[in-house]
């Protein structure tokens, strides 16, 4: 499930920028309040809110099911593919008209069909609502207790992670995907 935040989390931004587009054209009377776009501005609501929470919730995890690492190596990689990704953005909120039902219909599918990717491709972090709140994600090397026991995950940490000298807290730690908490001790 907490896949699935993330990724209505990663369009954040963009549903905001097309409520404002959509409410900024029925304010200055070029469209009407119609059922369509009552339709559309309750969606767009829902998608701000179910990812705002979904985010919320996946940084939030509670502690208890965390556990300490010292971080070996680090690579962000965060910036991958983040501008091909980030042209979605522009895409919708340019061109798109979603005030029309066939435009309404495509940019359904076309959220439908780039989550079905994103999921299964684990493209976590491709998300430019955690990149603008200052997180980064990165491919760590890391051990918990036995320095001989390296394993790799894949993480978010907002901030600067340092190698070797701290200890982290990770939170719900799984190979493709977790939140590492800033709390440290050395």
């Amino acid at each position: 499930m907490m896949k699935i935040c993330l990724y209505l989390s990663s369009f954040l931004p963009m549903y905001l920028l097309l409520m404002t587009k959509l409410l900024l054209e029925i304010v200055n009377k070029n469209l009407t309040f119609n059922i369509l776009n009552s339709i559309m501005l309750g969606l767009l609501f829902l998608l701000v809110l179910s990812g705002g929470i979904g985010l919320y919730l996946a940084i939030k995890r509670p502690k208890s099911r965390g556990q300490k690492i010292v971080v070996v190596e680090k690579e962000n990689i965060t910036d991958q593919h983040f501008l091909g990704y980030f042209s979605l953005f522009v895409l919708f909120a340019l061109t798109f008209e979603i005030e029309y039902i066939s435009m309404a219909v495509v940019f359904v599918l076309i959220i439908l069909l780039v989550g079905i990717v994103y999921v299964k491709s684990q493209l976590f972090y491709i998300n430019p609502l955690l990149n603008i709140l200052g997180y980064s994600f990165y491919n760590i090397t890391f051990y918990t207790d036995n320095k001989e026991d390296l394993r790799k995950a894949k993480i978010f940490f907002k901030g600067d992670l340092i190698t070797h000298k701290k200890t982290y807290f990770v939170k719900e730690l799984q190979e493709n995907l977790c939140f590492v908490d800033k709390k440290k001790k050395t």
